[in-house]
């Protein structure tokens, strides 16, 4: 079976992953920018004696107890934060599956905060499967919570569900059309953050997107991912409609996205900028029928693999920046080629 991130979900062409996070606080301790190092480390065992009973195949593993490249990878695969990966190495600590469909970050921003991650635009699915998890544990750690305000959590804008329900989209046609400004001004306009692939902070690369909603407070877990859903379902059709105003001009279109494909299939050096420029010209020709030389299955594995720290997973070598390089560009001729 292979992960969530290798795998085509329900309007894959314009939406890659659907992810669902939960903000949790345990009763009886102080938020995290409050607590003392004895206080995180009690958080920590008290998760290591629970996850056996929470079921799901997870795991727990300390952050340090992991090397910096496989802490990197998780990063990658949105499994984990940047600052959690880069900060918490002495606190910090995981409950993961082999899937690596649900991962729980323990003493991140919050105590804990639970994802349930799956490829395509699964809300609804995935948010099941996280409030499962989440009652569960429930009856395993006591939660920190309010009759008037809900769960609570170190962040205000989290305070209530503690929900943040997220979606990748991939809109190349809409940057090529120049239509990409107004459709993320109309998405922010609708209470919904738009943002680049690892959050808040971050820019798009490869013409991908994070939409998000804004507020978790009086409202409730299916109307945040009703909402989100109403405002994903506008954003496809736009994407969709401005590629269809690509492809009256099909010689551009296939010479663009086919010159893209020869770089990337020829190349004997690639950076990873370059590589995700040039990926979301080949997908997005992949996806219109125009390059019948791939598959989303080897779309997925070229965008997985050739992440710095993935790759270096992959083919199982610690390598520099140049090295990365000259590497990436064989491991994506020898996807291409299976």
């Amino acid at each position: 079976m292979l992960n969530w991130y290798l795998q085509s979900g329900n309007e894959s062409d314009v939406v890659s992953t659907t992810r669902i996070r939960i903000a949790r606080n345990i009763k009886g301790f102080s938020f995290v920018n409050r607590y003392t190092k004895k206080d995180a480390l009690k958080i920590v065992d008290i998760m290591e004696n629970a996850v056996p009973s929470l079921g799901y195949g997870l795991k727990l593993i300390k952050l340090k107890d992991l090397d910096d490249i496989t802490k990197i990878s998780l990063v990658e695969k949105h499994l984990i934060s940047p600052e959690f990966a880069y900060n918490k190495e002495d606190i910090g600590a995981i409950a993961i599956n082999d899937d690596e469909n649900i991962c729980i970050m323990v003493n991140e921003e919050d105590h804990l905060r639970l994802q349930v991650l799956s490829a395509g635009l699964e809300l609804e699915n995935a948010l099941n499967l996280a409030i499962e998890i989440d009652k569960k544990l429930e009856e395993l750690v006591p939660y920190a919570y309010n009759d008037k305000y809900g769960f609570l959590t170190s962040c205000p804008t989290n305070v209530g569900t503690g929900l943040r329900a997220s979606v990748m989209v991939h809109l190349p046609a809409l940057s090529k059309t120049n239509n990409i400004r107004k459709v993320l001004e109309v998405v922010n306009g609708f209470d919904m953050n738009i943002r680049g692939i690892y959050g808040e902070g971050s820019s798009s690369k490869g013409d991908i997107y994070q939409i998000s909603n804004k507020q978790s407070l009086g409202i409730t877990e299916e109307e945040i991912i009703k909402n989100l859903k109403i405002i994903t379902d506008k954003v496809i059709e736009q994407e969709r409609l401005a590629r269809k105003i690509l492809a009256k001009n099909q010689i551009e279109l296939e010479d663009k996205v086919y010159r893209a494909f020869g770089i990337l299939s020829n190349c004997k050096k690639l950076s990873s900028d370059e590589c995700n420029n040039l990926l979301s010209e080949v997908k997005l020709g992949t996806d219109l029928g125009i390059i019948k030389e791939l598959n989303d299955l080897k779309v997925k594995k070229i965008e997985m693999y050739t992440k710095p720290a993935n790759l270096q997973k992959y083919v199982g070598q610690t390598l520099d920046s140049y090295e990365r390089d000259i590497k990436r560009a064989e491991v994506v001729k020898q996807i291409i080629s299976e």
